[in-house]
């Protein structure tokens, strides 16, 4: 099947926009790009309008709908997988047309998506992540109910030492994932655990790095604490999500050691702007926690990214509502970024870093994964932080908003 959209502008990072473009494609391929005439059945009008790689996201939890634990203990399963429905076009409209996802989907959710059962991003999976007892989603309460969930195919996260967290390594694979998640300090938005203390010791995380990439899989760790990142780095992880307390020395350590950085700047700001529910008996403690956090991690953001460490477009949706995903690109510029470099990160840059090489850019023979835009966010990128603004997206050249 070919698809032509004509009269679009293209802006791919750190080129020139071409405009008067004309962008045929065929199957799931872009197959070609001219400002010439090209013929084709299916012919789609970009009137003018601005056509972009569609986004990643590489830091969501497509299933999760604020992580309202106690909801597990009171719903049926099924629940859990019929949220991502919603969860997933939400984020589709959003521009997003593949996500990284940090612990909640499983191999259903991929499965279902690559044979179009219904509309949802490409996802690259974890499954669930890997918790000490006592850490950061450790989900065994304090009463003794374990709010985890556990069916087949999805392994509980829970271990602790070298031989547990290599057959837990081991497990997660087999689940289906494509990266292992760590949990390697404690959480923001956890009562029972501060996120300045690092989690599990440098055997264990080790021994996680090297059956990881054995498998030619990459691990990447959920870490606030200097030292957690520290620990990271000597391990061999690929990446750290967070990073809140990141420095000028550990920057730097992480570009010698090509350790991305998935920041996530919009969760935090979000919550503290918007609050938290009054059924939740922790809000005044989560809050007051949020507010020197939010300050906080931008600067230390900014010194990362001074240091030219490789940043990439995270949301943590799930923790909030999907759909506000590419509201992260004005967190990014507000940190020093470009235009440009605030898109590549949710672009090409995301795509490299995923392994897929012929992702991320409006090119030929390259993926017809894009959005249509009715502005230029070279010049606002706010424009893109409003869903109404993102006329089409285009997923595998199909049309899917």
């Amino acid at each position: 099947m070919q698809t032509l959209i004509e009269n679009v502008n293209i802006i791919n990072p750190f080129e020139d926009v071409k405009t008067n473009q004309n962008v045929l494609i065929e199957g799931n391929l872009i197959k070609e790009i001219s400002s010439s005439k090209i013929k084709a059945d299916n012919v789609i009008d970009g009137e003018d309008n601005y056509l972009l790689s569609g986004f990643i996201d590489c830091h969501t939890h497509i299933f999760a709908k604020g992580f309202h634990k106690e909801e597990n203990m009171a719903n049926p399963l099924g629940l859990h997988f019929y949220n991502a429905v919603p969860h997933s076009l939400q984020t589709i409209n959003a521009g997003v047309t593949t996500i990284r996802d940090c612990g909640s989907a499983d191999l259903s959710f991929k499965l279902a998506q690559q044979r179009k059962l219904f509309t949802a991003p490409k996802i690259h999976l974890s499954i669930t992540p890997l918790v000490m007892t006592g850490g950061h989603f450790d989900l065994l309460l304090p009463s003794g109910w374990d709010m985890e969930i556990i069916y087949p195919g999805f392994p509980k996260g829970r271990c602790d030492g070298v031989e547990e967290v290599l057959k837990k390594t081991r497990e997660v694979k087999r689940a289906g994932a494509d990266f292992i998640k760590v949990m390697c300090s404690g959480g923001v938005l956890t009562t029972n655990s501060s996120p300045e203390f690092a989690q599990f010791n440098k055997k264990e995380l080790k021994t996680i790095v090297n059956e990881a990439s054995a498998n030619d899989m990459k691990v990447s760790a959920h870490c606030h604490s200097l030292k957690g990142m520290n620990n990271c780095i000597d391990a061999g992880f690929s990446s750290i999500e967070h990073g809140t307390f990141i420095d000028r020395k550990t920057s730097k350590r992480m570009v010698e050691n090509n350790v991305s950085l998935v920041p996530t700047l919009l969760v935090h700001q979000f919550l503290y702007e918007n609050g938290f529910p009054a059924w939740d008996n922790y809000a005044a403690e989560k809050t007051a926690k949020l507010k020197e956090i939010v300050k906080v991690h931008k600067e230390n953001i900014q010194v990362a990214y001074e240091e030219g460490v490789n940043i990439l477009m995270g949301t943590d949706s799930g923790v909030i509502p999907h759909g506000h995903n590419l509201e992260e690109l004005i967190h990014l510029t507000d940190i020093g970024m470009s235009e440009e470099e605030a898109i590549a990160s949710g672009t090409v840059k995301a795509a490299k870093y995923l392994g897929f090489e012929n992702l991320g850019l409006v090119r030929e023979n390259y993926v017809a994964d894009l959005i249509l835009v009715n502005s230029n966010p070279l010049e606002d990128i706010s424009v893109l932080s409003d869903n109404e603004n993102i006329l089409k997206v285009i997923q595998d050249g199909l049309v899917v908003k």
